[in-house]
């Protein structure tokens, strides 16, 4: 397993999670791993599981530009510059999240700051990184509910999603010159500490497992080789596109 040997990966919300999964397999697959998460004491236990001699930690708040900014410069100064960046932190608000008519704004505008904004500055500082060492893979972490109405209750979230997809394409049409490839990952329902709001109810968990074609929920573990595929040159023809992990729910 060395089709990332050589490689620099930065994963965003990597302390837990599909990030923390998609970190771990990377370093398996031989890249040296960084684990960016705002929570510092989480980041650090991450990295000792997957083992301190392939990875280390970047706290960042990906809402804060100050913060992406200056992890980004330390890690070039410190000759870690990220040839792969996988933007995957995010939040889904449930319980505040909902319909329209009854979205507060304060719970738009923080899920816009994290999702939506926060994966935008990840790829600006992503992509001057990039420049400086002759390119490299983005990937940006999407969802069904940013490509149909899925999301129907999750406004926000369902909005920013879409955001990201559309980011992906635009960023991935600039830099293609440059040698910069910029793709999305759409996981379906995966099982994660996200969205124990639904898998610790029976019947909210029932519901949705019962609209995925394949029959069951998603886990970290399936989203991990699509993620290599992007970052290796096995994807090396591949920009600008959706490649949904989601057991066919968006074919319905």
């Amino acid at each position: 397993m060395t089709r990332l040997q050589g490689r620099t990966a930065l994963v965003t919300g990597a302390a837990t999670g599909i990030g923390y999964a998609v970190a771990a397999r990377f370093a398996r697959e031989g890249a040296r791993v960084i684990v960016a998460d705002r929570d510092e004491a989480a980041a650090i236990d991450a990295v000792a599981e997957i083992g301190a001699d392939l990875a280390r930690v970047a706290v960042m708040d990906i809402s804060d530009e100050r913060s992406v900014e200056a992890a980004f410069a330390e890690l070039a100064a410190e000759q870690w510059t990220p040839d792969v960046v996988v933007a995957n932190a995010g939040v889904q608000l449930f319980g505040q999240d909902a319909k329209a008519a009854d979205l507060d704004l304060e719970v738009w505008r923080r899920t816009v700051d994290v999702n939506l904004t926060g994966t935008f500055l990840t790829v600006k500082h992503a992509v001057r990184g990039l420049l400086s060492i002759g390119g490299g893979s983005i990937i940006l972490t999407g969802s069904p509910t940013g490509l149909n109405g899925e999301g129907q209750d999750f406004t926000a979230y369902s909005a920013t999603k879409a955001g990201i997809h559309g980011l992906a394409r635009t960023v991935a049409a600039a830099y293609a010159g440059q040698n910069i490839r910029v793709n999305t990952v759409v996981p379906g329902y995966t099982e994660t500490s996200l969205v124990t709001a639904i898998s610790d109810d029976p019947a909210s968990r029932a519901a949705i497992v019962g609209r995925i074609p394949l029959g069951r929920a998603g886990t970290p573990r399936d989203v991990e080789g699509i993620m290599v595929f992007l970052a290796s040159d096995d994807g090396a023809f591949a920009t600008g596109a959706l490649f949904a992990v989601d057991g066919g729910m968006t074919t319905l």
